[in-house]
């Protein structure tokens, strides 16, 4: 016997789906949104002469209270690559579908690595200063990962498609605005866009949810 054949002989082609993995991830994804709401607003209130409307996230991400919303940053870089896991163990799409994938392990890494790298907020002008290419990345993985996903998000509902493509759209239009603000109210407007990330989040969240209540889904 050829080993292709006993491969074949010992392996089932049919992948069985793990519900308690797809219900762990989801409970993740949605509890790092939160953390980072939490960790942003307990910031606003230690941190002293912090202005929430004027004031951005970055603010508040460095100095002496810095490890409030580094804790939630790092909670939400976990919530998206628990996504990326769950969608690879769900792969429910074509190519986009894998590059949206690797879109959300970028998404994760990059906020991870916004929150290790703490230049931001200080005026930091010394050695390599990155943070601005990271938001740049942030901004391009998001939008990659609303529009890849899609399609293959409408296979378990055409909703998650609607709300998918609608939050890409509303994040392509409303980004880059954010850096033409006057600084009196970006730190408001930031707040906003990361609540739009959360709805990517959420929904993903919601979509393996609702897979892992199927416990034969294959």
């Amino acid at each position: 016997m050829s080993p292709t054949a006993e491969t074949d002989h010992q392996l089932s082609a049919k992948v069985a789906e793990q519900p308690f993995l797809l219900l762990g991830l989801s409970l993740l994804a949605v509890f790092g949104c939160v953390a980072l709401a939490g960790s942003i607003l307990v910031a606003d209130f230690v941190v002293p002469d912090h202005d929430w409307i004027a004031d951005t996230i970055s603010d508040l991400g460095a100095g002496r209270y810095e490890f409030i919303v580094d804790i939630g940053l790092y909670t939400f870089s976990a919530a998206l690559i628990g996504l990326a896991v769950s969608a690879a163990h769900v792969h429910l799409g074509r190519w986009d579908w894998s590059v949206g994938i690797i879109a959300l392990v970028v998404f994760g890494l990059l906020v991870f690595l916004i929150g290790a790298r703490n230049e931001y907020g200080d005026n930091d002008s010394e050695g390599w200063v990155i943070h601005v290419y990271l938001v740049y990345g942030v901004g391009v993985a998001m939008t990659v990962a609303c529009f890849a996903l899609a399609r293959g998000a409408a296979r378990a509902s055409p909703r998650y498609r609607t709300i998918l493509n609608g939050t890409g759209i509303v994040w392509v239009v409303s980004a880059p605005v954010f850096f033409f603000l006057p600084t009196d109210i970006d730190g408001l407007y930031e707040r906003y866009l990361g609540a739009l990330s959360c709805v990517l989040i959420v929904s993903l969240a919601h979509l393996f949810y609702q897979r892992s209540k199927l416990r034969d889904v294959n």
